[in-house]
């Protein structure tokens, strides 16, 4: 594919290429990845200012994105990526091979600062800053014990102070320019620009910024930080694929045979359907009992959600509804709700919802207000239907959405999930295309 960044893509590679750190706070879905890529690509084989590069990232992340972006597309076929996974063995096996590109999951990243001597990768870029914004993890302290050994260093986030209250932007920007524009420590940043909140006799429980403060520090790390604030131009919509993976073994048994275990088709629509429930994670039987086969969906919404803006999640199937209840119940804080009606539109709008699951018929057609509220959606099962799909997205991004709408589509790999995908975006015969895809994996 041919790259044609955006505005925001312009900056972020602009910026990368011409400083040696920065926080790219962009949504998720906003093109971080090959904006990084590129950059990278250049600093590596254009202007030869870098050598090796690593990319720390959740281990979804790392096992599925970033080769995978690689290799998307023309003007980044020349860099090798390698994927630093697995077990020891496999790990010290992957960075021994000849790549430019090393990427490992946040997990394993301790065990790199510790295991490779002399430090080799002069470019680190941290994809999602979580276990970076708590100066105390040890994902952070491991950072700053190579920092002076790095180059360039590039923090990629969709939510860098989920809290808004800024506290969580001083790890993130003081391990970058060593304190420089925040104060070497987080006891002299909270004295200049807070105030004690809540307390208990002498123990502070939260803070609270002070009059003016916000605009001080956001100008104080503006050169340092890609945000909406610093004058992106965004698009009007984002389209954005989470890829996701799981054991495939009773979904080719189904695809080849028909039956696994107690899951029966009986034909090749049957099959289509049955096979688009596995892809998102269970599936019932002939005696409407679910099986679980993954939680793979799962994990990835909930990485959406832990972004911190309200999420419109579509799907097609009560096993699904009750599976991201039950994932989501002990996750403090986040609010799930089914869309019911008036009752839910007006917590919607009010934002006292995080996550509405919702089916595309029932709200594909006739429900206004959606826009008001939210501007992420979250596509958990794939629709069967082109008309479905474009009337469910038209519930967020119609007149009076404010902010810019993102669209997620959770799309486990090599499944029905990739052919349904690709029917949406060329806009496609649907029915068609699932029986194809249908008769291709039976003729296999």
């Amino acid at each position: 594919m041919h790259f044609s960044p955006r505005h925001a893509q312009e900056v972020t590679i602009d910026r990368m290429v011409n400083s040696p750190y920065q926080l790219i706070a962009l949504r998720m879905g906003g093109g971080k990845t090959v904006s990084a890529l590129t950059a990278a690509d250049h600093l590596m084989n254009e202007v030869f200012e870098i050598k090796k590069v690593l990319v720390v990232a959740p281990k979804r992340v790392a096992e599925l994105v970033w080769h995978t972006e690689a290799s998307k597309w023309d003007h980044l076929k020349r860099l090798r990526v390698a994927k630093v996974l697995g077990t020891p063995k496999q790990r010290a096996e992957a960075l021994a091979s000849d790549a430019d590109v090393y990427v490992i999951n946040r997990e394993n990243f301790s065990w790199l600062v510790n295991t490779v001597t002399p430090w080799p990768f002069d470019m680190v870029v941290i994809d999602e800053n979580r276990g970076f914004k708590d100066r105390s993890s040890q994902s952070w302290k491991s950072l700053k014990s190579v920092r002076s050994k790095v180059k360039k260093l590039f923090i990629l986030s969709g939510t860098p102070d989920p809290n808004g209250d800024l506290l969580d932007l001083w790890p993130q920007i003081s391990i970058m320019d060593s304190g420089r524009r925040l104060g070497t420590g987080i006891t002299k940043y909270r004295d200049k620009w807070y105030s004690p909140d809540k307390r208990n006799g002498t123990v502070i429980y939260s803070w609270k910024l002070k009059a003016g403060a916000r605009n001080e520090i956001q100008t104080a790390v503006k050169d340092v930080m890609v945000s909406v604030d610093s004058g992106v131009t965004l698009p009007g919509r984002i389209d954005n694929v989470v890829p996701v993976a799981f054991d495939m073994a009773r979904y080719r048994e189904l695809e080849q045979t028909l039956v696994t275990g107690n899951v029966v088709a009986v034909n090749a629509a049957v099959l289509a359907g049955k096979l688009g429930q596995m892809a998102n994670g269970a599936v019932y039987d002939d005696n409407k009992q679910v099986h679980e086969i993954h939680q793979a969906k799962l994990e990835a919404l909930q990485e959406i959600v832990e972004q911190g803006e309200p999420v419109l999640c579509f799907t097609s199937y009560v096993h699904d509804m009750d599976r991201i209840f039950e994932w989501f119940k002990d996750v403090t804080r986040c609010k799930v709700v089914k869309f019911d009606g008036e009752a839910s539109l007006r917590q919607w709008q009010q934002g006292k919802i995080d996550l509405m699951l919702m089916h595309p018929a029932s709200g594909g057609h006739g429900v206004d207000g959606l826009q008001v509220g939210g501007h992420v959606i979250v596509w958990f099962g794939l629709p069967f239907s082109l008309d479905l799909y474009e009337q469910a997205n038209a519930r967020i991004e119609r007149s009076g959405q404010t902010d810019e709408v993102v669209v997620h589509h959770l799309v486990s790999v090599n499944t029905i999930d990739e052919r349904i995908m690709a029917v949406l975006a060329n806009k496609g015969n649907m029915q068609q295309a699932l029986l194809d895809a249908v008769n291709e994996a039976k003729g296999k």
